[in-house]
């Protein structure tokens, strides 16, 4: 099966680099690429994307409101925000608007594949600086309380290891390599801590872990 990609780059340069990219890696297949977020409802109804490659600074719509309308419209795509901005705002408008994953333009060809894969199946691919932008945003705020403390989740101890390096912002993959484990086990893992947590994704994990001081 292969993952259907939608680009927004308002760069042709850049848009066409995208697309040969995704094009010609085994798996992906692009579905559309467009310049801006106009008839942007039209365009995702029409390409049918799973992994929509969202650029924040566009003409017209920018790429935060952009995936705002499609986490609305089409809640079962995951977006992953490709941009030259790493401020904080930025970040943290583009998660509440939606998005999956944030990564910096100058990620290697290699590195976006394996983000767009990663996205795909559930994960939050993050640059290593926007990670640790990501991080210091939920530890302002989350403010930790007593009860909140106190409160036991019963995450096993491979569990919790996982759960540490998901807050590093490490991909899937990278845990899997690091924790010496197959990319599946750790998917299964991720599944497991979510139910235990009560949470449906990777930002809402790392939120809750910070603020009830689970790590």
């Amino acid at each position: 099966m292969e993952i259907r990609v939608a680009i927004f780059e308002d760069r042709k340069l850049v848009r066409d680099a995208f697309e040969a990219i995704i094009s010609g890696t085994h798996g992906l297949t692009c579905t559309g690429c467009y310049a801006n977020a106009g008839d942007l409802v039209y365009n995702i109804s029409r390409s049918r994307p799973d992994v929509v490659l969202m650029d924040v600074e566009m003409p017209g719509m920018d790429g935060i409101e952009a995936s705002r309308k499609i986490h609305l419209c089409f809640p079962e795509i995951k977006i992953l925000i490709q941009t030259v901005f790493d401020n904080e705002d930025k970040i943290f408008a583009a998660l509440c608007a939606g998005a999956s994953g944030y990564i910096l333009k100058n990620t290697t060809p290699s590195k976006l594949v394996e983000s767009i894969i990663e996205v795909y199946n559930g994960g939050a691919p993050m640059s290593p600086n926007i990670a640790t932008k990501v991080l210091s945003l939920f530890q302002k705020i989350a403010p930790v309380t007593i009860d909140q403390e106190e409160e036991d989740y019963n995450l096993s101890k491979r569990e919790k290891e996982i759960l540490a390096l998901m807050i590093e912002g490490l991909s899937f993959k990278s845990i899997a390599e690091k924790s010496f484990i197959g990319y599946e086990t750790v998917r299964t893992h991720v599944k497991k801590i979510y139910k235990k947590l009560h949470v449906a994704s990777l930002t809402e994990a790392v939120v809750k872990a910070i603020r009830h001081k689970i790590i």
